[in-house]
């Protein structure tokens, strides 16, 4: 089963975080990333820009409404992300506890719903 690894951030206390702290950090993060890679568990995952450049897209009565900036105001941001494939949701927890933002901030893991397993029951 496929699974999101959302890992969320205060932006502005990491933009205070010293640049050792942040190589520091950084180094963690290329190793967890390294680790999954090997364990053949890894699918994809990246790093988000900043949420002052997010753009909101809505459609309202057959219009595209854009709004430049961040949808929520909250202490944390989605700054990240990865996409593991796990034999199950235990083996995703072990793999969500190893991320470096498990430590710092905050994880969240989230099973993929699977659209053309879906797909498959609607039809």
């Amino acid at each position: 089963m496929r699974y999101m690894i959302m890992i969320y951030a205060d932006e502005a206390a990491m933009a205070s975080v010293p640049t050792e702290t942040t190589y520091q950090i950084s180094a963690a993060y290329g190793a967890y990333t390294e680790a999954l890679k090997k364990s053949g568990v890894w699918l994809a995952g990246d790093r988000l820009k900043p949420s002052q450049v997010t753009t909101q897209v809505k459609m309202s009565n057959g219009k595209t409404n854009v709004l430049d900036g961040p949808y929520a105001d909250t202490k944390e941001q989605l700054a990240g992300f990865y996409m593991i494939e796990a034999a199950d949701i235990d083996t995703a927890i072990e793999w969500a506890a190893r991320c470096p933002a498990a430590s710092i901030g905050t994880v969240e893991l989230r099973p993929i719903w699977e659209m053309a397993e879906y797909a498959a029951k609607a039809g």
